[in-house]
């Protein structure tokens, strides 16, 4: 099942207001553990985070750091401004789709994201894009889910994804390892401790 940004970005504007409480369980089991590994290898003093959501990641933005953090669901977005307002995060929110982004080129010291690209129609084509805003030796961290290199569960993941993308617009059997790794960074990597579906990525441009 083929999914255009139109049609994910309805989904995501109809869960936003529930979004935090649906990913609660998981939330608090693997995802928070994740989410500090990953962004404690953040480095560089400009930083844009990609499909910020609902603001999930604001707890552990570098407080030195200048953030620009993007979402193309307006929905997701107004909750994140809710939170950054809570919270007192500072952070310039953008109303934009990874897969075009409004930001010059070698832009960012790192881009960073977290689930993002099992939601992205073209996945690759957005990849090229983190390549493109981010500075010469700068880094891209991803934290995503990935098709599993079990044959079994890769099966059960590729005959149940089309009714998960109905549902809430996110592939669950994603290659996007090899789809960073086609991006002309210099360096691609996978942290050590990652599973066999959730990967912690780091490219170097």
């Amino acid at each position: 099942m083929k999914s255009d940004s139109a049609a994910i970005r309805k989904r995501y504007d109809r869960i936003a207001p529930y979004f935090d409480g649906l990913e609660a369980v998981m939330e608090g089991l693997f995802f928070k553990r994740w989410r500090q590994k990953l962004w404690a290898k953040v480095d560089g003093h400009h930083i844009l985070e990609i499909g910020v959501g609902t603001g999930k990641n604001f707890d552990y933005y570098p407080a030195d750091a200048r953030m620009t953090a993007i979402d193309f669901s307006p929905q997701m977005l107004g909750q994140a401004a809710h939170n950054k307002h809570r919270k007192a995060v500072v952070v310039e929110l953008n109303l934009m789709d990874v897969q075009s982004l409004c930001f010059a080129d070698n832009s960012f010291d790192t881009v960073i994201g977290t689930f993002v690209f099992c939601s992205v129609p073209l996945p690759l084509k957005g990849l090229k894009e983190l390549y493109r805003v981010c500075k010469p030796g700068g880094q891209v961290l991803l934290l995503e889910h990935v098709l599993s290199s079990k044959p079994v569960i890769a099966r059960v993941m590729n005959f149940i994804n089309p009714a998960i993308v109905a549902l809430v617009g996110a592939n669950i059997n994603r290659n996007t390892v090899k789809h960073v790794k086609a991006c002309g960074f210099a360096s691609v990597r996978l942290d050590a401790r990652s599973g066999d579906i959730i990967k912690l990525i780091e490219a170097r441009k």
